[in-house]
């Protein structure tokens, strides 16, 4: 059989209002992530790794820096037709934003409209994960669905904010609940349920015809609101189980990982996870990359302070043009163009780029947004009395918020 012709839509208008401070100034998957990257570079490498190279972003809320990042780092050759596009809202159904994601597919139907593609994948632009995509679609072809979801367990007490599936030994699902308040186990786990991960494959004209208001009262604005139960109910919706995913070159450890990242914990978990001596998530893996900008900064550069003070740098990610010069750094993701002064202590920490941090300070579990500068002596993390003039997650990181002048 001939290689299907596959449009790809990455959905990337959404508010992100659980990860404000961060989403004050940005869209969402324009946040930075791993101190090198946004995080819509994930699910973007995933599709150019995969060599489905026709893709569509659509954007709404604070997307200049997100269709900014895309127009200076996603740049496929046009000489086969290959492209990464930012669309935002176009308003050509009338004088309205999207109203949810299966509106926002609704009112850019002339973009599938101009591809003619025989299946469409629409994926979120809001995860952390490595996936080779073919192998879903094989699995959409074979079942002979009309929308394959890629799915995933995860523990009962999360459950709740996600799309639940119960689905049948060959796959085909049985009912699909959207974020339900008592969400069912899956057979065999009470610990855990199976998860839509917001990643689907469709059937051109299925994708068409469900989106495709019927009248007054039938509306699709949701996907996982309307358009898969709609699609269980008729019998066309099948799982995919990520976990049998294999990605060329990934540890066996790290198969199956995948991170929701839309709220600060979750954020600040998923950026954790990258600093282990041998992570759950990989950035090392040279058969399948993670694209993003090439920034023109000389390397990271770890030095003695002025003073003579010695810097260490322990399970630490530092990137291009960063200075610690006789400082400390522990379990942080250090961005590029970040300066730590001597004897400034940064613990379980994400510097965004452009942050400088005075002789003396001390950081711990926190996130600094861009261009923050850290007076010498100052504290964040250590004290909840001086810490509530900040964004503090329901953990307990603390987060600075873009600009911020601290005195």
């Amino acid at each position: 059989m001939a290689q299907p012709n596959i449009l790809v839509i990455v959905l990337a208008g959404g508010e992100g209002r659980r990860l404000a401070p961060l989403t004050t100034d940005r869209a969402k998957p324009a946040v930075p992530f791993g101190g090198a990257y946004r995080i819509i570079d994930f699910v973007l490498s995933n599709f150019a790794n995969s060599r489905m190279l026709k893709i569509v972003v659509l954007t709404q809320y604070k997307s200049h820096s997100l269709d900014r990042h895309i127009s200076q780092t996603w740049r496929f050759s046009t000489l086969l037709g290959n492209y990464v596009t930012p669309v935002p809202a176009q308003m050509r159904r009338g004088p309205q934003w999207f109203s949810g994601s299966a509106d926002a597919i609704y009112q850019n139907l002339n973009l599938i409209a101009d591809e003619k593609p025989d299946l469409v994948c629409v994926f979120g632009a809001d995860h952390i994960y490595h996936m080779d995509v073919n192998q879903m679609v094989q699995a959409h072809l074979d079942a002979k669905a009309g929308v394959t979801v890629a799915a995933i367990p995860v523990p009962i007490e999360e459950a709740s904010a996600f799309g639940i599936i119960k689905a049948g030994t060959d796959g085909k699902i049985l009912e699909f609940l959207e974020k339900p308040a008592a969400p069912p186990a899956m057979p065999g786990d009470p610990t855990k349920a199976l998860a839509s991960m917001g990643n689907y494959v469709f059937n051109t004209q299925t994708l068409i015809d469900v989106v495709t208001p019927g009248g007054l009262d039938d509306v699709p604005t949701d996907i996982g609101g309307h358009v898969i139960p709609a699609l269980t109910l008729a019998g066309e919706a099948h799982m995919y189980d990520f976990s049998t995913n294999v990605v060329p070159g990934q540890n066996p450890h790290e198969r199956g990982y995948w991170r929701d990242v839309g709220s600060l914990d979750a954020y600040y978990d998923a950026n954790m996870d990258l600093l282990a001596p041998v992570p759950l998530f990989s950035l090392y893996n040279t058969q399948w990359p993670v694209y993003s900008i090439p920034l023109p900064l000389p390397p990271a550069k770890v030095a003695y302070s002025y003073g003579g003070d010695v810097s260490m740098v322990n399970n630490s990610l530092l990137c291009s043009g960063s200075i610690v010069a006789g400082g400390r750094v522990d379990h942080s993701v250090v961005s590029s163009d970040v300066f730590i002064d001597g004897t400034a202590e940064v613990t379980e920490s994400i510097l965004f780029p452009g942050v400088r941090v005075g002789h003396g300070a001390r950081l711990r579990r926190c996130v600094i947004d861009k261009n923050v500068v850290i007076p010498p002596g100052y504290r964040i993390g250590h004290d909840p009395g001086s810490d509530a003039q900040f964004t503090r997650s329901d953990r307990g990181v603390v987060v600075v918020d873009k600009g911020r002048i601290l005195q």
